[in-house]
């Protein structure tokens, strides 16, 4: 079990890129890719042929980002709707002369504007995610209670007394 200050480790690993290269976990081979929790709990310096390899990670699939709002095309489209609409309603609400004037009107008051491109949002950068075997995960689960156990021994050695010496 999980000490009661360190919450329980979860089998999520993002993959990240690190400045100073270490060894990876499996071949010992310089790298600098690591995958760690998203607290950093854990972390693990893995290549990147490692990362294709079933038997040690697999990657989660990332769920396709939900459209914030309605499209560009869309918005135009309602508006193009909405406006053949409402000329209707006006032409058939008043006489032929009033609407033939109020078309010229609008004709020469206001050109048909261009819509200006609207900015295509980039999605955010998102680090990959990987689930770590099975075996592997419970090894790292293992080797963090180990350090754990080590740390908890060295704090109650503190409390007790020294042996004595010199007889």
């Amino acid at each position: 079990m999980a000490s009661a200050s360190t919450p329980p480790l979860q089998n999520i690993y993002y993959e990240r890129k690190v400045a100073t290269p270490r060894s990876c976990y499996i071949c010992r081979r310089e790298t600098t890719t690591v995958l760690a929790t998203l607290n950093t709990q854990d972390f693990v310096y893995t290549c990147e042929g490692h990362l294709t390899d079933p038997g040690f990670a697999s990657l989660i699939p990332s769920a396709p980002p939900a459209p914030s709002g309605p499209s560009a095309e869309d918005v135009k489209r309602v508006i193009s709707e909405y406006e053949s609409r409402k000329t209707k309603k006006d032409d058939s609400a008043k006489s032929d002369k009033d609407s033939k004037d109020k078309e010229k009107e609008k004709a020469s008051a206001t050109p048909p504007a261009t819509a200006s491109p609207v900015p295509v949002a980039t999605p955010a950068a998102t680090h990959r995610k990987f689930a770590l075997h099975r075996q592997i995960f419970d090894m790292r689960r293992n080797e963090i209670k180990r350090k754990e156990m080590g740390m908890r021994a060295k704090e109650v050695g503190k409390g007790l007394p020294q042996v004595p010496r010199g007889f």
